[in-house]
């Protein structure tokens, strides 16, 4: 975060020359918090940071490198967790570059037009087939309750 509290932007994070990293150090320079590095742990197999023998997690560079890819590809491409493992994954599979001729690179991971507060404040963004499954709900509980109402008669 800068000096007035807004994030830094990832393009223009500048990651000190040392060789590890806490994790309030990675948060500071990703600008997220703590329990959101915690959770892309859960989310990310590759983001696993070491502990040290007091248990606190140490960053490496390239773990940093992928937190500030994370939040840029969560944040700023509106990535769901889903389609940023599936990048990752990609990325992986084409040996970190990214060709446009192999067939992986025609798959775009998926992005969800959350709104821009639930991203900030971690909410999970909404699924793409989250209203045709609530009108389902809506009306199998509405034949639930027609059949209760008949039972009572």
């Amino acid at each position: 975060m800068s000096a007035t509290g807004t994030p830094i932007p990832a393009q223009e994070t500048k990651i000190p020359d040392k060789l590890y990293f806490r994790i309030g150090e990675v948060a500071q320079l990703a600008g997220v918090e703590p329990y959101v590095l915690r959770f892309w742990e859960t989310e990310f197999p590759q983001l696993a940071p070491k502990k040290s023998g007091s248990g606190h997690r140490l960053y490496r560079r390239k773990e940093v490198e992928m937190v500030l890819e994370v939040k840029r590809l969560l944040y700023e491409k509106r990535y769901t967790i889903e389609g940023a493992r599936l990048h990752f994954e990609q990325t992986r599979k084409r040996g970190g570059a990214a060709s446009k001729s192999s067939p992986a690179a025609s798959q775009q991971p998926k992005t969800v037009e959350a709104p821009m507060q639930s991203m900030l404040f971690g909410a999970p963004a909404p699924h793409p087939g989250f209203d045709a499954i609530k009108k389902e709900i809506v009306s199998i509980l509405d034949i639930m309750n027609r059949k209760s109402v008949k039972a009572v008669r």
